[in-house]
C-alpha cells in the first residue's frame, strides 16, 4: 500500500466511522476499488484508534465527569451498598426515600460509567468467539451488500415509528445490553457500529441525539480495546503478503483522527435538525453498487480486483 492509498482509506475511515454507513463495509469495498485489496480487519481495528481519540477530545467534559463519578461511587462515596456503588441511589419506596434519611445518593454520571461498561460486554464476547470469522468469512462483500440494505432498512424503520422521547437519563441495564448487542453485530462490515447502536436506541424509545451520544461513547471500550488488541498481535510480526504496513497505517490512522473529529460535529448539528433518512437512501444506492461491480466482475467478493 502507497502513501496516497492510505491517506485515502483515512479519509475513508474518518468520513464514515460515525456515520450510519458503515467504515468497515467502506474501507473493504474502496480498498478492492484502488486495487491494494481487502486492508484487513487489523488495519481496520488499528486505524480506527484515530477516530476514537477524536470522540475522547470531543467528549472530553463529559468523559471526565463520567470516570471521576464512576470512581468515587466505586470507592463508597456516595455510600456503601451495591446500589451507591453502581450510581443507581436509593430503591424506590425504600426507608431512606420514605424518610428523607441521608445514605445512599445517586449519581446518573457514576450509573453512565457502569452502563458502558455492561454494554461492552457482548461485543467482547462475540468478538474473541468469532475472531477469524471476522477476520475471513464475515469480509465477503455479498455479505456486506445484504447488512448494507436490511440494517438500512431498519434505521429507516426505527427513525420513523420510534418514539424519541427518552434522554440518557433513564437509561437503565437492560437498554444498555440492547445497545450493546446492536454495536456487536458491527463485527460483521456492512452493519455500523453507530448505525446499530442508533437504530438500537431509537427502537427502544431515546432521542436521535441521546441515542448518538450513548453509540460514540458506549464505542471507546470496545473500539480502544480492538484496535489495541490488533497492534499488541501484529507488533514483531511479518507483514502478510499484500497487507498494509506500519508506514501506511500510522499514516492512514492520523487522516482519520483529524478527519473523524470534523465529521463527530457535523453529523450532531445534522441529526439535531434532520431525520437519519439520507444516510439510509445512500446505505442503499452503495449496496447496489456493490452489487453491479461484483456482477460486472470489477471486483471479487473474497479479495482482489478482477
Amino acid at each position: 500500500m502507497t502513501a496516497w492509498e492510505a491517506i485515502l482509506l483515512g479519509l475513508v475511515q474518518g468520513l464514515t466511522e460515525f456515520l450510519p454507513i458503515s467504515s468497515s463495509a467502506h474501507l473493504r469495498i474502496v480498498g478492492e476499488l484502488i486495487g491494494s485489496g481487502d486492508p484487513g480487519a487489523a488495519f481496520t481495528a488499528i486505524t480506527q484508534i484515530g477516530t476514537e481519540l477524536a470522540v475522547i477530545i470531543y467528549y472530553r467534559k463529559k468523559i471526565g465527569v463520567i470516570l471521576v463519578a464512576w470512581f468515587k461511587a466505586l470507592t463508597g462515596a456516595y455510600g456503601k451498598g451495591w446500589r451507591a456503588r453502581t450510581g443507581l441511589g436509593p430503591r424506590p419506596g425504600s426507608v431512606e426515600v420514605r424518610h428523607g434519611r441521608p445514605g445512599v445518593i445517586a449519581n446518573p454520571d457514576a450509573a453512565m460509567g457502569w452502563y458502558i461498561i455492561l454494554g461492552s460486554i457482548p461485543i467482547v464476547v462475540l468478538g474473541l468467539l468469532f475472531e477469524e470469522q471476522i477476520e475471513s468469512t464475515f469480509r465477503n462483500l455479498w455479505l456486506t451488500v445484504f447488512t448494507l440494505t436490511f440494517f438500512g432498512l431498519l434505521l429507516l424503520l426505527a427513525d420513523v415509528f420510534g418514539r424519541q422521547e427518552r434522554e440518557l437519563t433513564s437509561l437503565t441495564g437492560a437498554s444498555a445490553i440492547g445497545f450493546g448487542l446492536a454495536q456487536a453485530l458491527a463485527l460483521v462490515p456492512g452493519v455500523s457500529r453507530s448505525g446499530g447502536t442508533i437504530t438500537a436506541g431509537l427502537t427502544m424509545g431515546f432521542t436521535r441525539k441521546a441515542a448518538a451520544d450513548y453509540s460514540f461513547l458506549l464505542a471507546l471500550p470496545a473500539v480502544l480495546g480492538s484496535g489495541f488488541y490488533q497492534l499488541v498481535k501484529t507488533v514483531g510480526e511479518p507483514i502478510p503478503e499484500g497487507a498494509p504496513g506500519w508506514g501506511a497505517t500510522i499514516i492512514a490512522t492520523i487522516i482519520a483522527f483529524g478527519v473523524g473529529y470534523a465529521v463527530i460535529i457535523g453529523f450532531l448539528k445534522i441529526i439535531g435538525n434532520y431525520s437519519y433518512k439520507p444516510f439510509v437512501y445512500y446505505r442503499f444506492a452503495l449496496a447496489g453498487v456493490v452489487v453491479w461491480l461484483l456482477l460486472s466482475g470489477t471486483i471479487d467478493a473474497t479479495g482482489g480486483v478482477a
